[in-house]
């Protein structure tokens, strides 16, 4: 090589040196400086100046690391948390000392604090890892994991370094706008326990149980997907729990939110978001005292907190961006412990209904009545409130701040009454509050009375003729004039309405059948026929009458007219209205022209109709629909009775659930138990047929039965093999052997992925476990159906595969309504 050219390559090297370093690593003598980043080699990880909440700005004030490749600009560590820097000329260097620094004017915060030669570089790794190194020895320093702060990220340590008395942990930001270190903080137990546990201040209030060597014990949501290798190690250096993944190229997190959940996240680029796994407490109600002081939790309200009443926001800013932790403070003080009161008057007290009572409470076992129990906190000027329940101990009390209160729906079986403590102002004066109680009292009569004669005329037009069905529109709402199907069967038309749907005439209705010919006569049940109408638009619905001759079904329609008018899903058919006259009871439906779901599964012609796609879509409608029921409509509704033929298909094919005759509405999260076990033989959960519990995830188990139909085209019960009991046992075995694909329907020669038709396969078997505990909700199986990421647990061997959880026909409960072969007394067969 010339002389000349040496110098021109120890250049072009020493170039190509120094950009690599100001790309992922920063040498002495170099800095990051607002708006420069440094990114990790892979392109994984930014590190630079931001506010953290609110994207790039001028004045930022944390030096922060974040997603490079995440369009959603996600934070993940943040450097000065607890000092936020407000000059204009903020300088991340190494110093002369070797430690990193962060230089704001005068001021200078440092980010490590190590003793070291000074010759030492920084480099961001692409698992988000800020290390400091040694650069003659290559030894590690420094490194941002051992300084977590609300995001656990792969490789990650949290517990304790035995060695250095040194403890790995997260703590959650103050609100989603500041980093700084606020009250939540998720920790390794006290050493010698295998557990962590998430701590407001230093109070726990949830724990995920025990390391069983796979999972948490209360944390069974880790065993639902393999994207993570989770992992806990201790020994006589360390006790820490960590995890990578399977496929180094998902994105993936679990962060301390500020409202006090640890949750699991994955980014799905397809969608741009984060998709949520599992978070732990389940519900933000749940957090112990995430509202604060004097604040009640409603699940299902956006924000989840409310202040009661004669208290508000103690700081409406943080209030307003998301921290609620502050609680409310009273609009007016107590008099208690002033000399005089306002005007004369002292202290009251104002029930408060449907909530979880606050924590915390003082019980008073010397005190035996409700009056003895309002005296005793009237006298006690700490007191804040008060109840009596003879079967909660009797007297309670709570000094001062009243916290960790949940309002419930009308079906929480926890949800109690107490007393609150509030100023005079806070209620209206005798004067005022007379003439409150005295008007609307003379207008509700006025109501009452013109009401009565509105009623009165209105019955007698009803009974004389009711709307014309064959002139209904199909278009119109269901809020028309309508009727109370009282305990007799009967219409009657009061105030108070349980349903409001339109009532025909018996004639129309007539005319609609023309006169419930056979011609027209599309099925039947233990309640009677069902049969097709025509109006005078063209429009067809179904016409549900109940059998004169029928011992069974008035229960059953009574229970579908109060329960379907109230629900409104794509995925559920339609009450249009019903007839009500003299003996006869009928109900009106929107018609299917395709009819059931069994007519083309298990028909021997039909059933090479339904292709992959239709199949695939009848599965989400279904589960859709029963989410709704569940989770989402106004009630909640367990079905009970899911099956092929209470599958009702539209002209699209479309599934929508019917046949309410045997739902229940459902409080609370447990099981309720029943001497009158409904439904239909194959359907029915284990625990259900046996000892008539029955719970949301009876009608899971069903789903998992009704999947496997599908999949296969075979009925579970009536199902013969040689070595299967039924198609449990059938898909079972196919599965254990490795053989799934094998249950597949033989006329099903479109399938674009075997890989889809297992996820499916594993989701029904999941569903139809023996233990209730063991299957997902439906929001779990929605969750797996859409979300092709979410990795799924290995099934255990489900129920009634062998002769051994094969339901006990001499149980104790009663089967009072259930039939062999598929056949319920009120089932809506074809339509």
């Amino acid at each position: 090589m010339t002389n000349f050219g040496r110098p021109v390559c120890f250049l072009f090297f020493s170039f190509s040196v120094f950009a690599n370093a100001l790309r992922d690593t920063i040498l002495q003598g170099q800095s990051v400086t607002t708006p420069t980043t440094i990114t990790s080699s892979g392109n994984v990880f930014e590190l630079g100046f931001i506010t953290p909440g609110q994207g790039d700005s001028t004045t930022s004030s944390h030096l922060s690391i974040w997603y490079k490749r995440v369009s959603l600009r996600t934070v993940v560590w943040v450097a000065n948390r607890d000092n936020p820097l407000t000059g204009s000329s903020k300088v991340l260097t190494i110093e002369a000392d070797g430690n990193l620094a962060i230089l704001d004017g005068r001021l200078s915060y440092k980010v490590s604090n190590i003793s070291s030669s000074g010759n030492t570089s920084a480099t961001l790794l692409d698992s988000g890892n800020l290390v400091l190194i040694d650069r003659r020895s290559g030894n590690l320093l420094w490194q941002s994991f051992d300084y977590p702060s609300n995001t656990f990220l792969p490789g990650m340590k949290l517990g304790y370094d035995k060695r250095n008395g040194k403890t790995w942990s997260l703590s959650a930001w103050k609100s989603y706008e500041d980093p700084g270190p606020g009250v939540f903080s998720f920790a390794h137990g006290p050493q010698g326990l295998k557990d962590f546990r998430i701590l407001k201040g230093f109070e726990t209030y949830w724990t995920s149980g025990s390391w069983n060597g796979q999972f948490f014990s209360l944390v069974p949501e880790m065993t639902l997907n393999y994207l993570y290798n989770f992992s806990y190690v201790s020994n006589d250096s360390e006790s820490y729990f960590t995890y990578s993944m399977y496929n180094s190229s998902i994105i993936s997190r679990l962060v301390l939110d500020t409202s006090g959940q640890i949750k699991q996240l994955t980014w799905l680029e397809s969608t741009g978001e984060w998709i949520l796994f599992w978070a732990q407490p389940r519900q933000q109600c749940d957090v112990y005292a995430y509202c604060g002081a004097f604040a009640t939790c409603n699940q299902i309200i956006p924000l989840f907190c409310n202040c009661i009443n004669g208290f508000e926001p103690n700081s409406v800013g943080d209030w307003n961006a998301g921290d609620m932790s502050g609680g409310c403070v009273r609009k007016a003080p107590l008099q208690c412990g002033n000399d005089s009161a306002v005007n004369g008057r002292k202290d009251q007290f104002l029930r408060i209904s449907k909530v979880q009572l606050p924590a915390n409470s003082i019980v008073l076992s010397q005190v035996k009545s409700v009056g003895d129990c309002k005296s005793a906190c009237f006298s006690n000027c700490s007191c804040s409130a008060y109840t009596y329940s003879v079967r909660d101990g009797g007297c309670s009390i709570w000094g001062n701040e009243l916290l960790n209160m949940v309002q419930l729906n009308d079906f929480g079986t926890e949800r109690r009454d107490f007393y609150l403590r509030l100023a005079a102002s806070e209620f209206p004066s005798k004067g005022k509050g007379k003439w409150i109680i005295i008007a609307p009292a003379v207008l509700l009569m006025l109501l009452a009375t013109v009401g009565f004669f509105y009623c009165l005329r209105r019955r007698k037009l009803q009974n004389k003729a009711g709307e014309d069905l064959v002139l209904f529109d199909l278009g119109t709402s269901i809020g028309a004039a309508g009727c109370k199907l009282n305990e007799a069967g009967n219409c009657h038309t009061g105030k108070k309405k349980e349903v409001d749907l339109p009532l025909f005439s018996f004639a129309s209705v007539s005319v609609a059948t023309d006169n419930f010919c056979d011609a027209n006569k599309l099925g039947e049940g233990g309640f009677g026929p069902v049969y097709k109408g025509k109006l005078q638009k063209g429009d067809e619905v179904a016409v549900k009458r109940l059998s004169r001759k029928s011992r069974q079904g008035l229960e059953e329609l009574q229970n579908e007219a109060l329960l379907i008018a109230k629900l409104q899903h794509k995925n559920l058919v339609r009450l249009l209205g019903c007839c009500i006259a003299k003996d006869e009871k009928i109900l009106i439906y929107e018609y299917m022209p395709n009819k059931s779901l069994d007519f083309f599964l298990f028909d021997p012609i039909k059933y090479g109709i339904l292709d992959w796609e239709s199949r695939v879509n009848i599965i989400e409608g279904i589960a859709q629909g029963l989410l709704y029921l569940h989770q989402y409509s106004r009630l909640r509704i367990i079905h009970r009775d899911l099956k092929a033929s209470n599958i009702l298909l539209d002209k699209d094919m479309n599934p929508k659930i019917s046949d309410f005759g045997m739902a229940r509405i459902f409080g609370g999260n447990g099981s309720q138990a029943t001497n009158r076990i409904v439904g239909t033989y194959g359907y029915m959960a284990p625990e259900y047929a046996s000892d008539g519990l029955f719970s949301i995830k009876s009608d899971v188990f069903s789903f998992g039965v009704l999947l496997l139909e599908i999949l296969s085209g075979k009925k579970n019960t009536g199902f013969y093999n040689t070595n299967s009991l039924n198609l449990l046992g059938y898909a079972w075995d196919l599965w254990k052997s490795g053989r799934g694909e094998h249950i597949k329907d033989p006329i099903l020669q479109d399938i674009s992925s075997t890989n889809m038709l297992l996820r499916y396969i594993n989701i029904a078997l999941l569903c139809v476990q023996e233990s209730a505990a063991d299957r997902p909700t439906m929001s779990d199986v929605v969750s797996m159906l859409s979300n092709e990421l979410m990795l799924l647990a290995s099934p255990k061997q489900p129920a009634f595969s062998t002769s051994r959880s094969v339901p006990d026909r001499n149980s104790s409960k009663p089967f009072e309504i259930c039939s062999i072969n598929d056949v319920t007394v009120s089932i809506l067969e074809a339509r």
